[in-house]
């Protein structure tokens, strides 16, 4: 049965929002998207009402909010290096508190909050992390994660008092419409322009994001309040991705396996000129690199077992990025 009234989508002009928004399109539900550019290209052609809005501006917040009966949160921040962190923490901590306030103030029905796997515990040696592996805020990396688990606590203890919030969190999506493009997103772009010679060996978990987007709507209408749900799909080592494209493309993947301390050391005198002075974003954010010392492994069996999350493998997921990207005009 189709929820009465509308639901309100945060981020619906990125790449996991824009899936959002579709999955809910073709479910038959009317949709309205916050935007601060109601004419964004990611929303041509798609059959949504647009308020215009930002998470730093509760007065928007309210006027997005009015006539909706359900919120799927998925804006955020999404940065790896920032030239000035306060502004991601205003958008990803105090937004988020700012529109689940507006939200628990107009008796919203449901609320779907966007995490990320980056705030969940992870052992890092290639176990696996669950929903409920032991984690602080220490262990955060970069300004992004460390916003993000914030920001996660401030959704959390909004259930607590009472709203009715479940809480996913995506690991790495892959697939269409990753315009701007993701990290990921980007590495693959690189991958088909052939500037990848080399690499440095991680692990990441892989989903296609419109699985991502499929499983916020079963955590909406099958997630337990204040619960938290993965959703990922195959554990994998940077170079079994680069063979899975390699597969994908007829190109090859890169041979050379780099060594992380001199990698480490090379992003830190990066960062510091992209910072003072190039003035625009590093090659090699720290961030990232410090991110790669750990294998990020997750388990999706309660995302599976309780909101019944189906898969795509993950080699068609890297193939329909690459078509999209082809058929832009990124590679």
């Amino acid at each position: 049965m189709t929820p009465d009234g509308k639901t309100l989508v945060t981020g619906g002009t990125g790449f996991v929002g824009r899936a959002v928004v579709e999955e809910l399109l073709a479910a038959g539900r009317e949709v309205r998207v916050l935007a601060r550019n109601p004419e964004h290209p990611a929303l041509a052609g798609l059959a949504v009402d647009v308020a215009v809005g930002d998470l730093r501006d509760p007065e928007s917040l309210s006027r997005a909010l009015t006539g909706c009966t359900r919120l799927f949160h998925v804006a955020a921040d999404y940065r790896l290096w920032v030239p000035d962190p306060a502004t991601m923490y205003a958008i990803n901590v105090e937004g988020t508190r700012q529109l689940l306030a507006a939200a628990a103030a107009q008796g919203l029905d449901r609320v779907v909050y966007t995490s990320t796997v980056g705030t969940l515990g992870n052992p890092g040696d290639g176990t696996p992390g669950t929903e409920d592996t032991p984690v602080t805020l220490q262990d955060m990396v970069g300004h992004y994660k460390r916003s993000k688990f914030m920001a996660e606590a401030v959704a959390l203890d909004f259930a607590r008092q009472g709203l009715p919030l479940v809480v996913v969190n995506p690991s790495t999506p892959v697939g269409p419409w990753d315009f701007r493009p993701t990290p990921t997103g980007q590495m693959i772009v690189d991958f088909l322009k052939r500037r990848m010679p080399a690499y440095l060996e991680t692990g990441l978990n892989l989903i296609h994001v419109k699985d991502v987007a499929r499983g916020h709507l079963l955590a909406e209408a099958q997630g337990q309040v204040g619960e938290k749900y993965i959703l990922g799909h195959e554990n994998l080592s940077l170079s079994q991705i680069f063979h899975l494209l390699a597969d994908t493309t007829g190109l090859p993947a890169p041979k050379v396996k780099l060594p992380y301390w001199p990698i480490l050391a090379m992003s830190y005198v990066d960062e510091f000129l992209a910072t003072y002075i190039r003035r625009r974003p590093p090659r090699m954010p720290v961030a990232a690199i410090r991110m790669a010392k750990k294998y990020m492994y997750f388990d999706n069996r309660k995302a599976i077992q309780y909101l019944g999350l189906t898969l795509t493998p993950v080699h068609q997921a890297l193939a329909d990025a690459v078509e999209w990207f082809r058929q832009n005009g990124y590679a």
